[in-house]
């Protein structure tokens, strides 16, 4: 059986994200839906950040860019909120660059524009271990 990484955070964050759709429907932007699972993740007592600064990393090194993501839950997760008609691949895509850039393991992209909530957990997926030392 296939153990999930931070499993009960991730679904702690789509609870909080159902209750948000639930209430508010498909038809707010994203800047309404991001101050809704501010307020939903605050009154849950979920630990969460909006608009976190983020460090970019390259090659082990920070560069001066920093994005900032939609919300930043228990230190550890990214949430990337949308409102669209349906998610793509592009998403995905800004999701995983958010994870490799950031040195973060699991992103969360929810979807609030249709009439049901769509989500997706991201992984990033460069955790392969570093190939062993040839010099030896």
């Amino acid at each position: 059986m296939v153990d999930l990484m931070l499993k009960d955070e991730v679904y702690a964050i789509i609870g909080a994200a159902m209750e948000v759709h639930r209430e508010m429907g498909p038809g707010s932007s994203e800047p309404v839906f991001q101050e809704c699972m501010e307020i939903e993740l605050a009154e849950r007592r979920i630990p969460a950040v909006a608009q976190k600064e983020m460090r970019i990393r390259f090659k082990g090194r920070e560069l001066k860019k920093t994005f900032f993501a939609d919300i930043v839950v228990f230190d550890k997760i990214i949430v990337e909120l949308k409102a669209l008609d349906k998610l793509t691949s592009r998403e995905d895509a800004q999701v995983i660059n958010y994870l490799k850039a950031s040195g973060l393991e699991v992103g969360v992209l929810i979807n609030f524009g249709g009439r049901s909530l769509e989500w997706k957990r991201l992984v990033k997926t460069d955790r392969m271990p570093p190939p062993p030392d040839l010099k030896k």
